[in-house]
């Protein structure tokens, strides 16, 4: 009994390798705007981050 048990097991998770990667799903357009987006507004915050840097730099004593 145990052995059945091991071999089905082994076919159930066999199949869940096989199966699970072809569930993937592809970005569709509303997805790819949303990461340009993000993207977009992630690099704008590291300019007005390295801005701010900037003025902070030249407006602390000693560092100029």
């Amino acid at each position: 009994m145990k052995f059945v048990e091991i071999v089905s097991t082994a076919l159930v998770m066999g199949t869940l390798f096989v199966a699970l990667p072809g569930c993937e799903q592809q970005k569709g357009p509303a997805e790819n705007a949303g990461q340009a987006v993000d993207n977009t507004v992630q690099s704008a915050g590291q300019k007005i981050e390295n801005a701010g840097d900037k003025v902070q730099n030249a407006t602390t004593p000693g560092r100029n």
